[in-house]
């Protein structure tokens, strides 16, 4: 059973759904995974994993089905946070289980920070936290770097260099600057440009993302058990490097998950990880709590 609503909170058209019964038919919290620039669709080979628990997915506002009329194009982690915590009380079951990853995880740690008392148990799967790192101005320059090309030459040529920068092992280094251009049909991506440049993972207007600074101090002081995971496939890359950095910002030891960046991808945008082995893995994390 699956229920579709919009949540008007002002500024915004917030549709989430919910898989399952509310109150939940096993008397635990409600499971909610979020994502960014992904929206709701990611998720649903993962949560079929779940069937067992009423699991609420969401698009962030501005992308997929949710609208915005705030006047703005870019995507905060903040504003998104209080998006979230909009949904959560929309629900009225109390406060909520998360898996959050990549943009998504970002603004969960924006929301817990915010609202602590919203999340019991938040994994927080791959934020790509740039100011986190010791080379975090190079990592900048890199990031500068796929807008530039997806600036000058579209879609195919922003992506190459985005693949390019997401799996460079270790710090930003001449050696890394020194590249060639990246080739899209090396990727097997067209180099034609459509003259669209509001890609939210491609443009700028996700940099309020990548460029957050997490509170740690806020995050020590929630009630919220918080799960900084990493995917076994990360090691040395960017979103594996910034999900040690932040795991260490918050006194531990990430928490190596199955799989990739989208390692719970299962065919959704053709870059599968290992969902079952992955949604296992997330079940014994939140069987933990």
């Amino acid at each position: 059973m699956t229920t579709t609503h919009t949540l008007e909170t002002g500024d915004a058209g917030i549709a989430y759904d919910v898989h399952g019964p509310l109150p939940t038919a096993d008397g635990r919290p409600p499971l909610l995974m979020i994502g960014q620039p992904m929206s709701a669709s990611g998720f649903d080979t993962l949560a079929s994993h779940f069937a067992d628990r009423t699991v609420v997915t969401y698009d962030p506002r501005g992308l997929g089905r949710s609208t915005r009329s705030d006047g703005r194009v870019d995507h905060s982690p903040t504003v998104q946070a209080e998006d979230v915590h909009a949904v959560i009380e929309a629900l009225g079951a109390g406060p909520v289980e998360m898996f959050a990853s990549s943009g998504g995880a970002v603004t969960a740690l924006a929301l817990v920070a915010a609202h602590p008392d919203d999340v019991v148990t938040l994994v927080a799967h791959e934020p790509p936290l740039i100011p986190v790192l010791p080379d975090a101005e190079a990592a900048e320059r890199a990031r500068a770097g796929f807008r530039d090309a997806y600036e000058a030459k579209g879609s195919g040529a922003g992506m190459a260099a985005f693949m390019v920068m997401s799996s460079w092992r270790g710090e930003f280094t001449d050696e890394y600057f020194a590249q060639p251009p990246a080739d899209p049909v090396a990727f097997g991506m067209s180099t034609e440009d459509d003259g669209s440049r509001d890609d939210p993972l491609l443009s700028d207007r996700s940099w309020a993302v990548s460029g957050y600074r997490p509170d740690a101090g806020a995050l020590a002081a929630a009630p919220t058990r918080i799960v900084v995971a990493v995917g076994e496939e990360s090691e040395g890359t960017f979103t594996g490097r910034t999900t040690v950095a932040t795991a260490e910002l918050l006194g531990q030891q990430a928490t190596v998950f199955p799989s990739h960046h989208g390692g719970f991808l299962g065919g959704e945008f053709g870059y599968a990880g290992q969902p079952e082995a992955f949604a296992r893995r997330l079940r014994e994390v939140l069987q933990d709590s």
